[in-house]
């Protein structure tokens, strides 16, 4: 998609934000950003973004196939959410963002190593013939052309989706925020989201063609 086009969609976005028809059913205000939040959200995704890739390189095209990585995929994020609850030990006070970003990882890690994994070609029979060394070379080439694209996807996934552990763990979190300002129908809020995933979709970009 060219830049003209992937901005037509994301303006559009925009212009359906504010034109909604605001709160018509009841009166609420619109809830206060989770700035404390912030930090530790980024730090988490950060550390996110990089294991995935890593493991990718690490496990290569064959990952797609490994049954332990389905396996653990398999159970939704409420299951992971439940068990880190259930084992959290009672001396060390109620479970927060530790324990939100332990079951963040154990549900999603798996699946978007997977999705890497699937995105990269086969390496049979080249660069296999080539040895080990010119293996995790393209791996790793490939990789980083993948990065972009992955980022733009699954970001605005992972924020929307982690709305299930941030109720379950009582953490005021991004999805919480978004679903929040949906549901008041906060269209400042909205818009703004918006053009942080179109700024991110750009960001991208940019990183892609480098």
């Amino acid at each position: 998609m060219k830049y003209w086009q992937g901005w037509l969609v994301w303006l559009m976005a925009l212009a359906l934000a504010f034109g909604l028809p605001g709160s018509a059913w009841h009166q609420a205000s619109a809830p206060t950003f989770p700035w404390d939040m912030l930090l530790p959200m980024l730090f988490l995704l950060a550390v996110f973004g990089l294991l995935a890739p890593m493991a990718a390189v690490l496990l290569g095209p064959d990952g797609a196939r490994k049954r332990l990585l389905a396996l653990v995929e398999a159970p939704p994020d409420f299951l992971w959410g439940g068990l880190l609850l259930a084992a959290w030990p009672g001396a060390w006070g109620p479970p927060g963002l530790v324990a939100f970003g332990g079951a963040f990882l154990a549900a999603a890690l798996p699946s978007e190593v997977r999705w890497l994994c699937a995105a990269m070609p086969s390496e049979s029979p080249f660069p296999s013939a080539y040895g080990p060394a010119a293996i995790q070379k393209t791996r790793r080439t490939v990789i980083r052309h993948l990065l972009p694209r992955w980022l733009a996807a699954r970001v605005p996934l992972w924020l929307t989706a982690a709305l299930v552990l941030e109720r379950i763990f009582g953490v005021q979190g991004f999805g919480s925020d978004w679903a929040q300002r949906i549901s008041t129908r906060d269209r400042l809020g909205i818009a703004l989201w918006v053009l942080a995933f179109a700024l991110l979709w750009r960001a991208t970009r940019s990183w892609e063609i480098r």
